[in-house]
């Protein structure tokens, strides 16, 4: 079984102009390099709407938003799986009234 290890590859990803190296799976790369720019812009957003005492407090606010985001996004698919079910479910019901019907 191959090393985990090898099949990561090198990046160094910028937020808060501060540099960070990871090693990340090759087909991730795009979306850690989007939602790298994605943080800077909501941080550099941050900072000329409100008042902070330092580049913690900016990186403070875009962490809060983006997990507000990734939990609102959860809470859209529960509800679009809970829509999907009870879709499926008249589907069903109106099968069996069709069929009772002929």
């Amino acid at each position: 079984m191959p090393d985990i290890m090898e099949e990561l590859i090198p990046v160094n990803i910028v937020i808060a102009d501060r540099t960070y190296r990871l090693k990340i799976e090759p087909a991730d790369e795009e979306m850690v390099r989007k939602t790298s720019g994605l943080i800077n812009d909501k941080i550099t957003e941050f900072k000329t709407h409100f008042a902070g005492k330092d580049m913690q407090d900016y990186v403070s606010m875009a962490l809060l938003w983006f997990a507000t985001e990734q939990t609102q996004s959860g809470n859209l698919l529960v509800k679009w799986g809970e829509l999907s079910h009870q879709i499926s479910s008249l589907e069903k019901q109106i099968d069996k009234a069709l069929q009772e019907n002929q």
